[in-house]
């Protein structure tokens, strides 16, 4: 229930205990103040109805009791009038939205002996009050600034404004606090994806040692990569350099089984040196740039067919608007090619799919092979496994790395590299998701 985000969870931090103070001020106030005050100048408004009634019943006539109505009245400034003959119903009316009502009338039906008659909708600005006596219907016009506080919802509405302007400004201080968190983990994700973004520690003293802590780790890495990189370049080319060496002086020796063989083993050393260093280096220092990826695919599944593979090539554009993806296009080929060599070389007929979605670019690569059981999949995608058992070296010189690298690539860019049964080939199902 909570807010996921730290800008959310941190506002109802801010909001609610603002909000609860609110109500508990509001109960207070119309609890404790505002009821008590108006049973207190009710309580006092029916003294002098007791009063007047006290006269009229000391009167010896009618007469009399006007006149003592209209002396009684002048000094409590109240419109007092009395009906001679006339029996009151006890009753009220007010409206549902009067608060104060209740009070009013409840306190003037325990200060005031006998039938009360109560209207409190009539005038908004007064009362109506009619009180049996023995010479008749007492009817008293209050106003209601007598009975109630006037204006009792301007203490309310300047809480509420003064709480809405503070909100306000601890929201702007508040948003400018988390942005340079927002920053930092979108670096964090872009740099987990292969992309360096430009980042600058901001914010609090916590938030910019965290942002500086980043840059000198993503300095730290970047370096490692690219002195890594450098090394087994200086590797690979100190290897190729006798290989080279030795197929100069294959070439000027007679072709004979031995040297046919020999030759052999030289391609198949070249293609495991080179599918290792790829593996090693992992395209790291490759920059992302918008690529199209059915073009990509296009490519990959010509260059398979070129070197004798069936391969069959699908689209499917999910996602209107914009087809370029920002990738790395050499890691993710290399990545392709891979997973649709494999396929190729273990079953007769591959199918490519590239499948663009809104939120995701998924290449799924199938094939009418034996497969993979699930139990070695996991497996599978660690490097230098090859799963058959005679581990023979001369069926194309794998050395366990396609998988490998094709997960390295994916988990590059952000992504996952997924492995099932082929539901239309029978075959292995390897599907590469990178993300958008």
């Amino acid at each position: 229930m909570l807010p996921r985000s730290l800008f959310g969870r941190a506002l109802a931090i801010l909001l609610v205990p603002i909000v609860a103070l609110q109500l508990v001020v509001g109960l207070v106030f119309f609890q404790r103040h505002y009821q008590r005050v108006t049973e207190q100048l009710t309580h006092g408004v029916a003294l002098e109805l007791r009063y007047a009634i006290s006269r009229l019943d000391r009167a010896p006539n009618a007469t009399r009791a006007a006149i003592d109505l209209a002396e009684t009245a002048r000094p409590l400034e109240l419109i007092l009038r009395l009906e001679p003959g006339v029996e009151v119903t006890a009753g009220e009316r007010r409206d549902f939205t009067d608060i104060s009502g209740l009070a009013i009338t409840r306190t003037l039906r325990q200060d005031l002996v006998g039938p009360v008659n109560i209207d409190l909708a009539a005038d908004q600005r007064s009362a109506r009050i009619a009180v049996q006596t023995s010479k008749g219907a007492l009817v008293a016009s209050v106003p209601r600034t007598r009975l109630s506080v006037s204006n009792p919802h301007q203490l309310l509405v300047l809480m509420l404004a003064a709480s809405l302007i503070l909100s306000a400004v601890a929201l702007v201080f508040l948003r400018n606090q988390v942005r340079p968190i927002r920053r930092l983990a979108e670096a964090a994700e872009a740099f987990g994806k292969g992309r360096s973004v430009p980042f600058r520690p901001a914010g609090a003293e916590e938030v910019r040692r965290a942002g500086m802590a980043f840059l000198s780790m993503r300095a730290r890495l970047e370096r490692q990569i690219e002195q890594r990189t450098q090394m087994l370049s200086g590797v690979s080319h100190d290897l190729r350099t006798p290989l080279t060496r030795m197929r100069l002086t294959l070439a000027l020796m007679d072709e004979t089984e031995e040297a046919r063989d020999l030759a052999q083993d030289m391609d198949q050393m070249d293609r495991m040196l080179g599918e290792f260093l790829a593996f090693a280096r992992g395209d790291s220092l490759e920059a992302t740039e918008p690529t199209d990826p059915f073009a990509l695919a296009a490519g990959i599944a010509d260059n398979a067919r070129r070197a004798g593979a069936s391969v069959e090539l699908s689209q499917r554009d999910e996602a209107p608007g914009d087809r370029l993806v920002e990738m790395r296009p050499g890691a993710v080929g290399r990545a392709l090619e891979n997973l649709v060599g494999n396929a190729a070389r273990h079953g007769k007929r591959v199918e490519l799919c590239v499948r663009l979605r809104p939120k995701a670019l998924e290449f799924i690569v199938e094939d009418d092979g034996p497969g993979i059981a699930p139990e070695d999949r996991a497996r599978a995608l660690a490097p230098f496994t090859r799963l058959d058992a005679a581990r023979n070296q001369d069926a194309g010189g794998n050395v366990g790395l396609g998988l490998s690298i094709a997960m390295d690539v994916a988990r590059s860019h952000g992504g996952s590299l997924e492995l099932g049964d082929s539901p239309e080939l029978g075959g292995l199902r390897a599907i590469l998701r990178l993300p958008r």
